[in-house]
């Protein structure tokens, strides 16, 4: 077994062993039906790579349990890759109206089946209104999994005060939650579960490596991203941001967008430049694809830009499938980093400070050597550790593997607290 595999399995073990007591104690059988809420958006394969990383647990330690998962976005192509990659579970979709009720009769009937609701990983208790549907219908337990809950309203913490178990995906939110009285012995932090997605798209990943000239351990791959993420401009209605908001966003972008990406590119030229080998620019958000060349490509000096090549927005299995063969990952974005060390791939965090306490995570996983942040951070320090990177490849390796033992160990004591919990 590879490296990564081992890695993955053992975390995989690890979660599996904390949440299998829980669920099967709840429902007091051996063959429970869990209502997993999931699936926030599809224009980001972050967002998407938080379902199948937490349906894949689920599958593969309570193996006679039957999920169903009540997605929130209802993109056809994210659609097709999950029932490709979970053909058992069944997904379902309905919106919930001001009284908590549900306007898909199938959801109803689901309610009557499922012993347990989970709430997904995410930036913030997103599906509230699922739960508090739930909640009214149902007397059963729910639970929340890897999520970030900075400063919850009043509306969240009625939903939180009744939860039977709370992860939360950094440490962070456990501060917080201590500020409004939430607390105890069901509150843990456990890591994003984009850290356990497994699926993977190689026949697609590698068509494209070998199209491009992308050898093996022989690329990095660059990901920019905006101060504030432009929804207004995707989203309907401005996303619901009044005209003092957008103009927020759109200035503090303008402000730093140069800033920012000018220490990522200092990086990208110095492996150019010194290794000889290429750098893949590709998106981890639609909108990233639009910015690309203003911010990581045009500026670069005329002896880098032919090492350079571009990728337009995909799906986080090809995603996967290109940064398990990349030789590290330097993102601005969360995730991207998230799926290379889940594929046994070096990364780099450039944290924005706008990009809220999810970034607590990493320190809480000892990722410390490769979060860089980007106010305090200059570009030759990034250039700096990469090359630290890539003159001692097996130093970084064994980096990663402690992070990412790091994360077994987290939820083996997880394992304990729950069950005294239980008994």
């Amino acid at each position: 077994m590879k490296r990564s595999e081992f890695i993955k399995q053992t975390t995989l073990l690890s979660i599996g062993s904390l949440l299998n007591p829980f669920i099967t104690q709840v429902a007091k059988k051996d063959n429970p039906t869990l209502l997993l809420v999931s699936g926030w958006q599809d224009v980001n394969i972050g967002d998407i790579g938080h379902t199948p990383g937490l349906l894949h647990v689920l599958e593969t330690f309570i193996p006679k349990a039957t999920i169903i998962l009540w997605k929130r976005s209802n993109g056809e192509e994210v659609k097709k890759l999950l029932n490709k990659n979970f053909p058992k579970v069944k997904i379902i979709y309905g919106g919930v109206n001001k009284d908590k009720d549900v306007d898909n009769p199938e959801i109803m009937e689901v309610f009557k089946k499922a012993d347990v609701m989970i709430h997904g990983s995410g930036p913030s208790l997103v599906g509230g209104d699922n739960l508090a549907s739930w909640m009214k219908h149902t007397t059963k337990p729910f639970g929340i999994y890897g999520t970030t809950l900075e400063n919850p309203s009043q509306y969240h913490q009625s939903i939180l005060q009744k939860a039977a178990f709370i992860y939360t995906r950094e440490t962070k939110s456990i501060e917080h939650l201590k500020k409004v009285g939430i607390a105890g012995d069901h509150v843990q932090f456990a890591p994003d579960a984009t850290f356990f997605m497994h699926i993977r798209n190689d026949e697609k990943g590698n068509s494209f490596l070998k199209a491009n000239g992308l050898k093996d351990k022989k690329f990095i791959c660059a990901v920019p991203r905006l101060r504030y993420t432009p929804y207004h401009k995707f989203n309907p209605n401005n996303n619901g941001w009044n005209a003092e908001r957008i103009k927020l966003v759109e200035e503090t972008n303008e402000k730093y967008k140069e800033i920012d990406h000018a220490k990522l590119r200092e990086a990208m030229i110095a492996w150019v430049r010194e290794t000889g080998n290429k750098v893949l620019v590709c998106p981890e958000m639609t909108y990233q694809v639009e910015i690309m060349d203003e911010l990581l490509i045009n500026p670069l000096p005329d002896d880098v830009k032919p090492f350079v090549v571009k990728r337009g927005y995909w799906l986080p299995d090809e995603a996967a499938s290109i940064y398990a063969k990349a030789h590290a990952v330097l993102s601005f974005e969360c995730h991207s980093p998230i799926i290379a060390a889940a594929n046994g791939t070096p990364c780099f965090y450039l944290r924005q400070p706008e990009d809220t306490i999810k970034g607590q995570m990493y320190y809480d996983l000892g990722f410390n050597d490769w979060v860089f942040e980007i106010n305090n951070a200059t570009g030759k320090q990034i250039a700096d550790r990469l090359r630290e990177v890539w003159t001692n490849y097996k130093k970084a390796n064994a980096q990663l593997k402690t992070s990412m033992d790091k994360v077994a160990a987290i939820y083996k004591t997880g394992t304990e607290r729950v069950k005294k919990l239980l008994v």
